[in-house]
This record gives structure tokens, C-alpha cells and sequence, in this order.
């Protein structure tokens, strides 16, 4: 059975730093993109981040460019989101997903609703909260 599954979340003060990893099981993660998206309440879901099959490729928000990195390493079956500097603005429930490019990186852009077809499989979520 293929599963994503996020951790890492939590609260931290503004400024602070987390990491967020979604681990991959059931399903050959290494021929795909990983998007990392995110829902603050009241708002829609955004994309923040994409990478490459392979690694070798990136994208990111301009909200998040410069704060955020996102790695991964297929050998482990992981992807990691570093947040830096986190901001208010920030606090969401964060998901992953399994995905093809053109639509994570057209998520990342602002047309989450683009390729819905090419979506493979979300993750359930993980909180961050970011608050004095």
C-alpha cells in the first residue's frame, strides 16, 4: 500500500527553525516528484515546494525562496524540508505528495488545480505553528 507520511511539525517562535520530513513506503518514490504544500485556515491549499525524481531539481514559493530547503535522499525513502526563519505566515498544516513536475512546479506558481490527474498520493498532514 503506497503511504507518504509527514512529521516534524510543531510550534516554534518566529524566527525559529523546523524540519519536516515525509517518508515514502509501498511505491517506487524515486520516480517521483515530491511537492510539499500547504494549508493555513480560511485559505486554499498552496504548493511551496517541488524536487526533481532525482534531486537534481528544485522550486520553490516566493514566499518561502531563501528560508526554505528542500533535499532528499532516495536511498531512505525521505524528503526533507529545512525551514528557516519562519514566519507567522508560515503556520499551516504542511502535506506531501507524490506528483509529476509540471504539476507541482505549476502548484508552486499558484495553479494548484492544474494536472489534477498527475497526483499520486498526499501525505495526512503535519501542523506548524509558528507564534510568540
Amino acid at each position: 500500500q503506497a503511504q507518504l507520511v509527514e512529521s516534524g511539525g510543531g510550534l516554534v517562535q518566529p524566527g525559529g527553525s523546523l524540519r519536516l520530513s515525509c517518508a515514502a513506503s509501498g511505491f517506487t518514490s524515486d520516480s517521483a516528484t515530491i511537492g510539499w504544500f500547504r494549508r493555513a485556515p480560511g485559505k486554499e491549499r498552496e504548493g511551496v515546494s517541488c524536487i526533481s525524481s532525482r534531486g537534481n531539481s528544485t522550486s520553490y514559493v516566493d514566499s518561502v525562496r531563501g528560508r526554505f530547503t528542500l533535499s532528499r535522499d532516495n536511498a531512505k525513502n525521505t524528503v526533507t524540508l529545512q525551514m528557516n526563519s519562519l514566519k507567522p505566515e508560515d503556520s499551516a498544516v504542511y502535506y506531501c505528495a507524490a506528483l509529476s513536475w509540471r504539476a507541482c512546479t505549476a502548484a508552486v506558481r499558484g495553479n494548484i488545480r492544474e494536472y489534477q490527474s498527475d497526483y499520486r498520493y498526499w501525505g495526512q498532514g503535519t501542523q506548524v505553528t509558528v507564534s510568540s
